[in-house]
């Protein structure tokens, strides 16, 4: 209701107060006119820094008013403040004809969502709040200058002096109508509506209907409002909410308040504040959902892979069957046929022909060796991840019951579980950027640029890692004060290190990893290529987190 005419004609009315100008409702009503003989308040800026926000700043000497305007799909509102601090960037000055011009009056449009804000020099400054139609327009003699949302070209036809709905609400008129309520009074909002609607006005006398409707509107136009937090979007109400079918978690924490002016505040700031949580929430979940569907893949897959390497015992045997038969195995040849004494039938076996029997014996050893790294590998990674995923799963469970904007902030805050905004994102960094336990992790995007980050970017004892013996991406995991860098961190960069190669869909792949100080580049060598002075290896399986 915060948007409503009856909500509307008490805000403009004490905000004609606050400015001491004349008050008129409706171009043709009543006039009111307070103490004016203090000074005139000037508009000393008016400025955007947003597409849906605009900030008038208006002041007289000892007191300064900020009002601040909000058209937007999701919210339409206004909120009052003696201070507003400008930001120094994405902030552009709008509606200039009306800078330094005084204030000199305000004009409540009769049964309409919208009010003028008339200033010296026949200029005017139409607050339409039409919901998702709203705008700011300036006129000039009511001949239409500006609007703030230029996409609404119908505004470019409204007419002040013709925004006034001069609606017949007599008894006569009420008789005449059948006690049709929408048609005699469609200013009323949805909530207000129902209630009528629920005190069962059929089951009465037209009399009595009547004095009903009328006890209605004098409670409405006029304080208290109520404001209901908890509720999803928040509510600022004209009635009791008491009277309302609410539930009762939704009164909770319910202001009662006089001023229309702070109500109009309070309300959008616990809208503003309402509705980021939800959004920084769904955001949250929405990330976390997306780690936990890609942990039990990740898993399902390791799993799969894991049953295959512990259900194949094919190169130890090959191993075995070549050595003992090493008399038997001419040089030169790419293949052989021997008897499989596990098997108990002959099966051929392939060889390198440039190498000796035993010299391929060895070599099939070296892999049934490098199996059981992997599955040594593996079954750390699948414990590794099963622990994420748990963390993953506790986080959504904590978020999903946060019911403060401050306190969901500050938990993702402490958890790491940031989303890194859209200008970050969009900025001019050169680099993949990743995050995994606090510390910073970048990845080169290609060869110049891997030099880029190896040779200027990258600190002599950050950690700086590459897949082994074929190309791919300089990875950097970028060194915090007084830490060691965690074996959990090197393996995560490592698998990035891994995943940006040429060896991106092997099972498994050796990285090497050393301070930056140890990598170094000479002229002769091409881009992207280095020379490492002391390296370790780990082995990971390729992936992106």
């Amino acid at each position: 209701m915060h948007d409503n005419f009856y909500f509307l004609k008490q805000l403009s009315r004490a905000l004609a107060q606050k400015l001491q100008v004349p008050w008129k409702l409706g171009l043709k009503g009543y006039e009111e006119i307070p103490d004016t003989s203090g000074s005139p308040f000037q508009l000393l800026a008016c400025f955007s820094q947003s597409k849906d926000e605009l900030v008038l700043g208006l002041g007289k000497p000892g007191e300064d008013l900020y009002i601040r305007a909000l058209v937007s799909n999701e919210l339409s509102g206004l909120s009052f403040n003696a201070e507003f601090h400008r930001a120094k960037r994405n902030s552009i000055n709008l509606f200039e004809p009306l800078i330094g011009k005084e204030v000199q009056g305000l004009v409540q449009h009769l049964n309409e969502r919208s009010f003028l804000l008339c200033f010296e020099d026949d200029l005017d400054l139409l607050f339409k709040l039409h919901g998702r139609q709203s705008n700011l327009v300036l006129f000039a003699q009511n001949q239409f200058v500006s609007g703030f949302h230029k996409r609404m070209d119908q505004d470019q036809a409204l007419e002040p002096e013709h925004l006034d709905r001069d609606l017949d609400q007599s008894r006569e008129a009420w008789e005449a109508s059948e006690a049709n309520l929408r048609k005699l009074f469609p200013t009323l909002s949805k909530e207000m509506r129902k209630y009528l609607l629920d005190q069962d006005l059929a089951s009465h006398s037209r009399d009595a209907q009547w004095d009903i409707l009328q006890d209605f509107l004098d409670e409405i136009q006029s304080p208290p409002y109520y404001l209901l937090p908890e509720r999803q979007p928040p509510l600022l109400s004209l009635l009791d909410p008491h009277k309302l079918a609410l539930k009762p978690e939704e009164i909770q924490e319910m202001q009662r308040l006089e001023d229309p002016l702070e109500a109009s505040s309070v309300f959008i700031w616990a809208f503003h504040r309402r509705n980021q949580l939800g959004k920084e929430k769904k955001e949250a979940l929405k990330i976390l959902q997306r780690k936990i569907k890609q942990s039990y893949n990740y898993i399902d897959k390791t799993l799969n892979r894991l049953a295959q390497l512990e259900d194949s015992s094919y190169n130890e045997e090959t191993a075995n069957i070549l050595m003992a038969n090493l008399h038997q195995i001419p040089d030169g040849h790419n293949k052989v046929e021997l008897y499989d004494f596990y098997k108990e039938q002959t099966r051929e076996i392939k060889l390198k022909k440039d190498l000796s029997p035993q010299k391929n014996a060895e070599n099939y050893y070296r892999k049934a060796k490098n199996e059981k790294i992997e599955i040594e590998t593996l079954q750390k990674n699948i414990e590794r991840k099963e622990k994420e995923l748990g963390a993953w799963e506790k986080h959504k469970q904590v978020i999903e019951h946060i019911e403060q904007l401050k306190e969901l902030r500050k938990y993702l805050k402490a958890h790491g579980l940031e989303k890194t905004t859209a200008s970050q994102e969009a900025d001019s960094f050169p680099f993949k950027r990743f995050e995994y336990q606090g510390f910073a992790i970048w990845v080169g995007k290609n060869a110049k640029n891997n030099d880029l980050l190896t040779q200027q970017y990258a600190h002599k004892e950050d950690l700086w890692l590459h897949a082994k013996d074929v190309s791919g991406s300089h990875v950097v995991i970028k060194r915090q004060s007084g830490k060691v860098f965690p074996h959990d961190v090197i393996e995560k960069a490592a698998s990035l290190a891994a995943y940006y190669s040429k060896r991106s869909h092997d099972s498994l792949c050796p990285v090497i990893y050393t301070p930056k100080k140890f990598v170094r580049k000479t002229k002769d060598l091409a881009p992207g290529q280095v020379l490492v002075d002391k390296e370790e290896v780990i082995m990971v399986v390729p992936e992106k987190f």
